[in-house]
């Protein structure tokens, strides 16, 4: 058996944010769901939800992104006006 780098998806508030994606990266996204259900034992999750848990491994895992922002202080909660 694989292992996967996402593991069971938490229940967070979210933001709204407005994407198109590709029909084969949501080919792709789909089936990634479908192997963490059988994987977890959960339920097969909606493919869309699978994109904020790797957005955040895949930054959490940058290393030249984490140096970056240690060397810009850029700050998560910092309020940026339009």
């Amino acid at each position: 058996m694989a292992k996967l780098k996402l593991g069971p998806i938490a229940d967070d508030k979210p933001v709204k944010v407005t994407l198109e994606l590709s029909a084969s990266l949501h080919r792709d996204l789909t089936a990634y769901a479908e192997i963490l259900a059988r994987e977890s034992g959960q339920a097969s999750a909606d493919p869309v939800r699978l994109i904020v848990p790797m957005l955040e491994r895949f930054m959490a895992t940058d290393r030249a992104f984490a140096k970056a922002r240690r060397g810009n202080h850029i700050s998560v909660n910092k309020k940026v006006d339009p």
